[in-house]
């Protein structure tokens, strides 16, 4: 054998490796742990196989409603849901999660219904981009012999998922998809965690064992809300960047980290989509204020928020929140701009002035 061959024969073999490891990794079936039995919500990222739309992410994962799938990825609740989605691109996709036994599983969502000439492998690798393993929606379904599926068998299939605390208080588990030449320390300064959080999450022993393509649990800090234990939303847990149109599509709620960790809530600017049990929104008006939902007022020292508490089918409840200093948005707010002290005025004032000096002695006037 020329000494030329054995390098090329080494660098194939290496590559065939480095193609074993990456696609071991997509093959290894994600399971998120769950010390309780509860439901929760949860979101997972989706890596989609071919270019598609937001409407065929929604069918195929059966979300309800647009809103709850433009809300998770912090798109307006203006995108068309023909919006076009790339060959490749990482969607958040929001579901329900069920905990029992000791590990989570979306509850009963997605539901797929079997073509022809699917196996499988196929539903697990290719449509659903390795979230889960051929053998557990084996499991799940009951199936005895995995070469045994119908055409028109409706399946379903159990996306990984949790609903533990974590350190104690409340959290989004999220499943990231790890990419290529992400790190444990990356991730998890991207996601406002810790590295050794995340080893123990996952049950990893070293850093060095995270690879492409799999499905990393990471808790996701939530905005804090004052809602009602008896509201037919509540909790409503939301991390950073993202939204839900809630109370039969009346109210907007947001998490901003910016906004001190709390929710914001505002009447939702969208087209009613259920007309039961009220064909027009309620009254979003804080009693004993002139204040309507997510309306601030401000003096010296606090500023009030009228704030969103929850929903039953037959109101909205709000009440009066008081911080002791105000968000940007609240900052902004047209009731707070219109009680500005006359100290603002007077600063804003001397701003445009000396403005106005400097603009005159560039021109030369």
């Amino acid at each position: 054998m020329g000494s030329a061959t054995c390098p090329a024969i080494l660098l194939s073999l290496f590559f065939i490796s480095a193609h074993l490891v990456a696609q071991s990794a997509a093959q290894t079936p994600p399971t998120f742990t769950c010390s309780k039995k509860a439901t929760c919500q949860a979101l997972v990222d989706y890596v989609v196989p071919n270019a598609t739309t937001l409407d065929g992410i929604q069918t195929l994962f059966g979300i309800k409603k647009l809103y709850s799938l433009l809300g998770a990825n912090g798109r307006p609740t203006s995108t068309p849901r023909t919006a076009p989605v790339a060959a490749k691109e990482t969607i958040k996709i929001p579901f329900r999660c069920i905990c029992k036994n000791g590990t989570g599983v979306s509850n009963r969502v997605p539901t797929y219904t079997v073509k022809k000439g699917d196996g499988l492998d196929h539903i697990a690798r290719d449509i659903f981009s390795t979230l889960v393993s051929y053998q557990q929606i084996a499991a799940v379904n009951g199936i005895k012999d995995v070469n045994l599926i119908e055409v028109g068998q409706k399946l379903w299939i159990p996306l990984p998922c949790s609903c533990d605390d974590f350190n104690g208080t409340q959290v989004v588990h999220y499943g990231h998809v790890v990419q290529a030449g992400n790190s444990m320390e990356g991730i998890a300064q991207d996601f406002g965690t810790t590295e050794e959080a995340l080893l123990k999450l996952n049950g990893i022993a070293n850093s060095s064992e995270l690879m492409a393509g799999q499905v990393l649990d990471v808790p996701l800090k939530v905005c804090a809300s004052s809602m009602r234990n008896g509201s037919l939303d509540n909790p409503i847990l939301l991390p950073n960047g993202t939204y839900v149109v809630t109370a039969y599509d009346c109210v907007k709620c947001s998490c901003d980290s910016s906004n001190n960790w709390t929710l914001q809530c505002e009447a939702a600017q969208v087209k009613l989509t259920n007309k039961k049990p009220w064909s027009t929104c309620p009254s979003m008006q804080c009693s004993e204020s002139n204040l309507a939902l997510g309306n601030t007022s401000t003096t010296d020292s606090t500023c009030t928020t009228c704030s969103y508490a929850g929903f039953n089918n037959q109101t909205i409840f709000t009440q009066l929140l008081n911080q002791s200093t105000c968000s940007a948005t609240n900052s902004n707010n047209n009731n707070a701009a219109s009680k500005m002290g006359v100290g603002a005025w007077s600063w804003n004032y001397l701003f445009i002035s000396v403005h106005l000096v400097l603009i005159s002695v560039g021109l030369g006037l």
